[in-house]
């Protein structure tokens, strides 16, 4: 497919009185990101509270971590892509690791207990901080997608039923001048995905089938819209298909903080963003059963609408 241009980057960071709600370059903001998220399920965000020595310290330690042997990385075991994988038939390059609810710090404690003898509290820190930070940043990111969609009273109570699952990954120098697929074209099913990425490589399919190249800079993370937050908001914001390519003779690291949602929790999409003009696309469904539903049926691209659709077709 062609090329076309990049996706949108948004400045979180140019004033702090636009992260205050309420304020003119709040409003601005919002409008801005519910574009991005709306016309290509997601964008490039400038964020400079995470500092530069917290990244440093991230890549830092993935390198340890992925350096360990492969017996010891797979003890991080769990339930389907939430544990250890890598090196699959057809992309051998990709290894990946999950930590679930990094944010908690008894949570990324468990985590590198588990796959160092005497634990690796430096890292264990760093994880914890670097998911913390992420987290306070999607939080930004749905209130400002709730308020412009005229929702924001549904956040409080959204947030309290979410899980947090960090990924850290590693894609491995491919040794050619060419682009090789490193991850596989897919559409992530949690509700937002919070991407650091240390060098070039993800891409975005726009809605027209063009890959668009994300191009990386300091201080950015990419948010990207999952499959459940569109079904959430009766298709408004995109969830897109991506993917990764690599080529040249560097090992490419990334970290990216998956909103998912706890046990029994049903997504259901609110009055206020069904009417005429947008008819319900997809009926209540419990979370987890259609995660569930998704692990037997993974190359449905119509898992969701298979599962919950009401026949409808979102945008």
């Amino acid at each position: 497919m062609d090329y076309g241009c990049g996706i949108s980057c948004i400045d979180f960071s140019k004033d702090p009185k636009d992260l205050i709600e309420g304020s003119e370059g709040w409003k601005k903001l919002c409008i801005q990101v519910r574009e991005a998220c709306a016309n290509y399920g997601g964008f490039r965000v400038v964020y400079d509270r995470v500092p530069d020595v917290l990244h440093e310290e991230m890549l830092k330690g993935l390198k340890e971590l992925f350096d360990l042997p492969d017996e010891i990385k797979m003890k991080n075991s769990g339930s389907v892509h939430h544990g250890y994988l890598g090196k699959f038939e057809g992309q051998p390059l990709y290894e990946s690791l999950g930590i679930h609810n990094a944010p908690i710090l008894e949570q990324a404690q468990d985590f590198t207990d588990l796959l160092w003898p005497n634990g690796n509290p430096a890292f264990c820190q760093t994880l914890n901080s670097m998911s913390k930070m992420m987290q306070e940043l999607e939080g930004l990111v749905r209130k400002m997608i709730f308020e412009s969609l005229g929702v924001k009273h549904y956040y409080d109570s959204h947030i309290k039923d979410n899980d947090y699952l960090f990924r850290v990954m590693k894609y491995s120098a491919p040794f050619s001048d060419d682009w090789t697929l490193g991850l596989s074209p897919h559409t992530d099913q949690d509700l937002i995905t919070i991407l650091y990425e240390d060098r070039q490589g993800l891409e975005i399919l726009s809605k027209e089938g063009q890959w668009l190249q994300v191009v990386q800079q300091p201080k950015t993370f990419v948010v990207m819209v999952g499959k459940t937050l569109m079904a959430w908001s009766n298709g408004r914001m995109h969830a897109p298909k991506h993917r990764v390519m690599v080529k040249g003779e560097k090992d490419r690291y990334s970290y990216g903080l998956f909103v998912c949602l706890k046990e029994g929790v049903i997504v259901e999409t609110p009055t206020e963003l069904v009417d005429k003009d947008h008819p319900l696309l997809f009926r209540p469904f419990n979370y987890r059963d259609y995660i569930q539903y998704l692990r037997a049926n993974f190359y449905l691209d119509s898992a969701l609408d298979t599962f919950a659709g009401t026949g409808g077709r979102a945008v």
